[in-house]
């Protein structure tokens, strides 16, 4: 009866997860408590994956991101690019190789979210089109991950695992044996042959500049003689004018240009009002409201930004404080004194009213506010700029981060302590020494990936405990007979890999690794290349955007359709299975 419980509350999760109705984070969750009401998982035992290895591995891992993100050590990448883009092949090759090496020692959305904004402002000077870049680019971090033990939540997943069967972990460069190859062949494929696999209109898009065209949506008013709304504050103004999805922009008052106005200035009688808003809405406003259009024959001049206030566009990243909102134009508007001025999908600019539309990630927004207010509101709200910038933010040099982040994987490497420790120890180092401000020691951790995975965990347990590993590994054994360990090992790779490009790849870990342990125990066979499996299958979610968030991250400003994934990412998993399954078998023989 308990196996029967836990294998319909997997397949309801599943479910929920492709279906997307529920966040992975609060899907999990909701399954957990199912789980303990059922009596699956011990009510003592539901909240033990925050504390476990690989929970804490992981957050730390996000934190040591963030610091070799602010170190400056990245500053010079932009100019390494510049230097071998001059043909799609080497631009390709250089943004994907150097993608894929931080992405050995970085989470993967880390790596991508410093090289996105190099890839858009290299394709921009290259007269490029973005969507030949973001692809490969994302497709690069995920291999990258594959190399080391902290690339990518799987591995540290898989490594925990190991602990409890074998009493210890995977070493950190017990990954690169097959991760290695991998990855080269990978990033050679993506650079010689995957760009070219997209369809010919990704070829010619010309970026974001086109999706965000907004100057017909652009105008300038001035109120009408005796108009009554002159003395209402442009707060005022602006919850009014919402009505009919019109944003105040910015405001001309006495020859002078201010951008981005206070919610608390009055409008006088001579004020123009810069206003975003459909053409077709555009007649029902001026009568609804009294205004005049002024300087319609001269609209392009129309100024979005000074020397303080810019436009900036962003990237919504998936489980931020946006995704999944639609009233983000009253909250940027209110909270943070930010207009949003547009949304893109696909590559696409979003027409509807943007109190109608509903965020999801990977969704472009095209802001405008103060330059220092742009780039915290984007840290507060987890999206990710698409502009380069600089990101050294302390007057510090870089080394000692690199030196301690150094020292972390060496003590690691030696066996001289758990990793866990190691970069516990690294991490209060930094904020001892001043090279991370307590401020920001949680700032950059996905927390929807750690309640994922602090959920999945205890679940994970049942489905050992209550024998359902055993079973479902008993029953691929029969069905396959006399079969080979090796095409049993090979069913496993290609059932994580087809999971992984559905749902979240920590869960897919979670699901897989107790069957992928109890299949070698059934078989008499060596657990570790069973386990190397499932962890090299669940980093290579290259079949659609949902699988892994750099995949959505990049759809938007790539302009990437659901179908382009499978054209670029189906021969790369055959590349990846190719050289993954022999390299197992040689370096982790069953």
């Amino acid at each position: 009866m308990p196996q029967i419980e836990i294998l319909l509350l997997l397949c309801g999760l599943f479910v929920v997860f492709v279906t997307g109705r529920l966040r992975h984070d609060v899907a999990a969750v909701g399954a957990l408590m199912v789980a303990v009401l059922l009596g699956l998982v011990p009510a003592g035992d539901a909240f033990v994956g925050l504390g476990h290895t690989a929970t804490v591995t992981v957050a730390e891992v996000l934190i040591l991101t963030r610091v070799l993100t602010m170190t400056g050590a990245t500053d010079s990448v932009g100019e390494l690019v510049r230097h071998f883009a001059r043909n799609t092949t080497g631009h390709v090759g250089v943004l994907s190789m150097t993608t894929a090496a931080l992405s050995t020692c970085m989470n993967n959305v880390g790596a991508l979210g410093l090289m996105m904004p190099v890839a858009m402002q290299t394709a921009s000077t290259f007269k490029r089109s973005p969507s030949l870049l973001l692809m490969p680019v994302s497709f690069a971090g995920l291999l990258g991950g594959l190399v080391t033990l902290i690339g990518t939540p799987p591995n540290i997943i898989v490594s925990s695992f190991r602990r409890q069967t074998e009493d210890a972990p995977f070493r950190m460069f017990d990954f690169t044996w097959v991760g290695l190859p991998v990855a080269i062949a990978g990033v050679l494929y993506l650079a010689f042959v995957g760009w070219r696999l997209l369809p010919v209109a990704r070829h010619r898009a010309s970026g974001s500049e086109e999706f965000f065209a907004i100057g017909d949506y652009v105008t300038e008013i001035r109120a009408r003689p005796k108009n009554e709304l002159v003395g209402r504050t442009i707060g005022e103004l602006g919850d009014s004018f919402a009505t009919l999805d019109v944003a105040i922009l910015g405001m001309l008052r006495r020859g002078r240009r201010i951008p981005n106005v206070p919610r608390r200035f009055l409008l006088w009688d001579d004020d123009i009002l810069i206003i975003e808003i459909a053409p077709s809405a555009l007649e029902k406003f001026l009568k609804r409201f009294g205004f005049e259009i002024v300087g319609a024959e001269d609209r392009q001049n129309v100024a979005l930004s000074s020397d303080d206030v810019r436009v900036m566009e962003a990237v919504i990243k998936p489980g931020s404080e946006l995704d999944g909102r639609r009233d983000a134009r009253d909250r940027l508007s209110h909270q943070f004194n930010v207009n949003l001025l547009a949304v893109a999908r696909e590559g696409s600019q979003n027409r509807d009213r943007l109190d109608r539309i509903w965020l999801r990630g990977g969704d472009v927004l095209l802001l405008q506010g103060e330059s220092v207010r742009l780039t915290e509101v984007a840290r507060l709200l987890g999206l990710l700029p698409l502009a380069v910038r600089k990101l050294q933010v302390s007057s510090q040099p870089a080394w000692p981060a690199l030196v301690l982040f150094g020292l972390g994987v060496a003590l690691t490497a030696l066996g001289l302590l758990p990793i866990q420790i190691a970069f516990g120890v690294v991490i209060v180092s930094m904020v001892v020494l001043g090279i991370l401000p307590t401020r920001e020691i949680y700032e950059d951790i996905d927390w929807s990936v750690i309640i994922l995975l602090a959920a999945m965990i205890p679940i994970g347990t049942a489905l050992e405990t209550s024998g359902l590993a055993e079973t479902l590994a008993t029953g691929l054994a029969m069905l396959a007979g006399e079969t080979s360990p090796a095409i049993l090992l090979v069913v496993i790779f290609l059932i994580t890999m087809s999971v992984t490009d559905i749902i979240n790849n920590a869960a897919t870990v979670v699901i897989m690794a107790p069957i992928a342990i109890s299949l070698a125990s059934t078989l008499g066979v060596n657990v570790d290349g069973f386990l190397m499996a499932v962890a090299v299958a669940a980093s290579c979610a290259f079949l659609t955007p949902i699988g892994h968030q750099n995949n959505t991250l990049v759809m938007g400003p790539g302009g990437y359709a659901f179908g382009d994934y499978w054209r670029v990412g189906l021969p790369l998993q055959i590349i990846v299975v190719s050289i993954a399954i022999p390299a197992l078998l040689y370096f982790w023989p069953l």
